[in-house]
């Protein structure tokens, strides 16, 4: 949950002349963490496992370093986490719930030496009741093993598109409630889900679904409220009601609330927020109390045209986004996602796919607030064991439940490039659509293909189907997007079609002036310049046929990949927009934040490909801000090519003189001046790039990406 919200909730009770009385703290500090592998016949707390701790604070991974610098040269398998706690008498009758936002990627919690619970999964969160085992009073151990050995019944089954980090990468919480409570174990959900059933300018019409628990001996009387608040603090709507609580099972309780002339949730234009405030109360005080953000929106997607957002078409400029970071590995802070998301705030994209996971609930939070629509998955990805489907079914309900309420999402992700055996993943990606429709109707679900057809049996059973396709990275030619795409309009018209990745790997240090029309995968040479050529083609294309209902680049970041060592740079992607650390932005960012942003961009590309080769060269600018005025060593060059869109400005036949040239472009929009420049050297000695070479045309790319 978000500071804002947590600030306002408090806020409003503290106001009301209530205290709630659930409680939720950071369980972060003083934990220690012992290294395996271990012995075969080692006995769990026999005497040698007292040794070899060491402190650590949580978020932690083992992986930060071994993931990220070598090919297949990580630690996977056990490690054990421990803290002591002592917790205070006054909890006795109360509930108390650990609470742990991911743990990397099977985990055991023992309390005082005996098992409390156990979780499959990396990337969802997951609540134990410690309450039973606690002894109040005195020092308590909690314990956890983490294990992220692949294995075949936990997705993902294997490493190779990305690393599983080990650990507790996600922060931990204590929650402590009354014996009556919103339920905290429905898979870690808020025990709270808001379904917008209607939603129009004029009025919305919500339901809020409650499942309340009792651990009394007797029925308990309670009034149940639900509250709309604006963001001033103000009350948009309330409804109350008299509920008996059982004291066996979990029941569900419903409010339907009319908002009247609503403020919608209108994505990056105005990601407009109101804070939902559901109470339980007994003998007029707040027994428990669980707060939600509500952004009111209508998504519409329409075959062959794009996203309609409360009626608005509404562009789906996309980036996809794995959650690691050099030297961090996949235990970040609330800063470092925040920090993430500013840098795709800044190239101007709307939508987010969150690949191929469960992100934190930090993130979906901020894509709340900031008005991105968000594409929110599980890891059923490249490769199938046929094991795998009562962990893939878990997963799903697990991401729903959590997340149900955030308005930012607006499609679940069933899986992601797994094919044979077709009968199998088709079933399973059928019954994965059910269950996703089960739990909640109100959103689109999405299956995604590596292939560059729509045919395959695994992938037309969702509502919308993705394509990943590198055309001129993994075979063909880069313009080879554009016959596929118009192929795709003339024979499939009535289909749902995102195109969920494409892109090209750029490492920063390499570079070449002049570059063909393929990469070259599985090679040492992965030049920036021709990741830049790739995205001014297929963006051109793409910006042009609105069949493509989104689209996203792959990847925003660059990321770890233990399983490869291609591009001079080994376990790393480097299809990223900005590098692995985030200091720097490649060439194609600004190519899209030129393209989608509404903040003024004067850009000259190729600034890293500094050393030239060629006398007669051409400069490329970017220019959201009206035709540039270009200078070559302070002479103007006034005649320019347009390039694959409004934005796209190049300069031809530059002649360079021997040595440094000062290449410095201007630009007035509204009276206010831009302006770049950069230094090239050019040198008839200069060696020349590696020769282009030639790559073997394939008609479709299959589980690399």
């Amino acid at each position: 949950m978000s500071q804002k919200f947590l600030a306002l909730a408090m806020l409003l009770t503290l106001a009301a002349g209530a205290l709630a009385a659930r409680s939720v703290a950071p369980f972060n500090d003083g934990w220690s963490f012992k290294k395996g592998p271990f012995s075969p016949d080692r006995v769990l707390f026999g005497e040698a496992f007292e040794a070899g701790w060491k402190a650590v604070q949580i978020p932690h991974t083992w992986n930060a370093a071994d993931m990220q610098t070598a090919k297949n040269d990580y630690y996977a398998g056990e490690a054990y986490y421990r803290k002591a706690y002592t917790p205070d008498t006054a909890l006795g009758g109360k509930r108390v719930f650990l609470r742990f936002g991911g743990v990397g990627s099977v985990a055991e919690v023992y309390v005082n030496r005996k098992y409390a619970g156990g979780h499959k999964g990396a990337y969802a969160a997951f609540a134990i009741e410690i309450t039973a085992l606690l002894e109040y009073g005195r020092e308590n151990e909690i314990l956890v093993k983490a294990d992220n050995a692949p294995r075949p019944d936990v997705i993902p089954v294997n490493n190779t598109l990305f690393g599983v980090y080990g650990g507790m990468y996600r922060p931990v919480e204590i929650i402590v409630t009354e014996s009556l409570n919103i339920a905290v174990t429905d898979f870690a959900s808020p025990g709270v889900y808001i379904s917008q059933q209607e939603v129009a300018r004029s009025s919305a019409l919500v339901e809020v679904k409650v499942k309340l628990e009792s651990k009394r001996p007797a029925a308990q009387s309670v009034t149940l409220r639900t509250t709309v608040y604006e963001a001033s603090g103000k009350v948009k709507a309330q409804r109350e009601s008299a509920e008996k609580v059982l004291p066996q099972g979990r029941q569900v309780f419903a409010h339907r609330l009319s908002i009247p002339r609503p403020r919608l949730w209108q994505g990056r234009e105005d990601p407009y927020l109101y804070t939902v405030v559901v109470q339980a109360l007994a003998g007029g005080k707040v027994v428990d109390e669980v707060v939600q953000p509500l952004g009111l929106r209508r998504f519409e997607l329409k075959a062959g045209d794009g996203m309609y957002l409360n009626g608005k078409k509404t562009p789906m400029y996309g980036v996809c986004r794995h959650q690691d970071v050099w030297g961090y590995g996949s235990a970040l802070s609330s800063e470092q996602h925040s920090a993430d998301l500013d840098l795709i705030a800044e190239i101007g994209a709307t939508t987010i796919r969150l690949a191929h996971y469960q992100q934190a609930e930090h993130v979906y939070a901020k894509c709340d607030s900031a008005g991105f629509m968000v594409w929110a998955e599980i890891p059923f990805v490249n490769r199938v064991s046929t094991q795998e489907a009562d962990n893939a079914r878990l997963q799903l309900v697990e991401l729903i439940r959590q997340n149900y309420n955030h308005p930012s999402i607006y499609i679940w992700g069933l899986h992601n490039e797994v094919y044979t055996p077709y009968p199998y993943t088709a079933a399973l990606t059928s019954e994965l659509h059910d269950v996703a429709k089960s739990e909640d109707p109100y959103r689109y679900t999405a299956s995604v293909n590596g292939h560059s057809a729509l045919t395959q049996p695994a992938n037309l059973n969702a509502d919308v189907q993705g394509i990943n396709h590198y055309f001129g990275w993994y075979g063909g030619e880069v313009g080879d997007v554009k016959p596929w795409v118009e192929k795709m309009e003339q024979r499939y018209p009535e289909y749902r079609v995102i195109f969920s990745e494409y892109g090209a790997e750029a490492n920063i240090f390499q570079q070449e002036e002049a570059v063909g029309e393929h990469g070259r995968y599985f090679s040492q040479f992965y030049p920036e310049t021709f990741a830049t050529k790739f995205h001014e083609v297929q963006w051109g294309v793409i910006a042009r046929h609105p069949y493509l209902l989104a689209s996203y680049v792959w990847n925003m970041f660059d990321f770890a990949t233990p399983a490869s060592a291609q591009g001079g740079i080994p376990a790393r992607n480097m299809k990223g927009l900005v590098t692995f650390d985030r200091k720097v932005k490649k060439d194609p960012f600004y190519w899209y934040k030129a393209n989608w942003s509404r903040e003024p961009t004067l850009y000259i590309a190729q600034r890293r490909a500094d050393k030239r080769v060629n006398r007669i060269t051409s400069v490329t600018v970017y220019s959201n801000v009206g035709a540039p005025k270009l200078y070559v060593n302070s002479a103007p060059v006034e005649k320019y090519t347009q390039g694959a869109t409004a934005v796209h400005y190049v300069f031809e036949n530059i002649e360079l003189k021997e040595g440094q040239n000062a290449i410095e472009v201007k630009a007035t929009q509204s009276g206010q001046a831009y302006s770049d420049s950069i230094v090239w050297t050019y040198s008839i000695d200069t060696p020349e790039a590696a020769p282009t070479q030639k790559a073997k045309r394939t008609e479709e790319h299959v589980g690399i990406n």
